[in-house]
């Protein structure tokens, strides 16, 4: 059996302790999905997004990013 290729994007820290990881991943098939991979603690949340929901989630996360008002500082 052939293990998918990761490809590490970003890690960045997330409120109350989370941590969050965006890895690409490829397929031996060729398919590419966004896997994001949130920890809280010992519990880990595993997603893995093709391109189009990837897409809709991002543009639902900024359109409500936008709306909030400006960070103090």
């Amino acid at each position: 059996m052939t293990s998918a290729e990761k490809t590490r994007l970003a890690e960045f820290d997330a409120p109350y302790g989370r941590r969050v990881r965006l890895d690409e991943v490829v397929y031996p098939s060729g398919m590419k999905l966004l896997r994001v991979t949130i920890q809280e603690g010992a519990r880990y949340t595993i997603l893995e997004l093709d391109a189009a929901t990837a897409t809709l989630w991002a543009d639902e996360m900024a359109r409500w990013a936008r709306t909030q008002p400006p960070k103090a500082g």
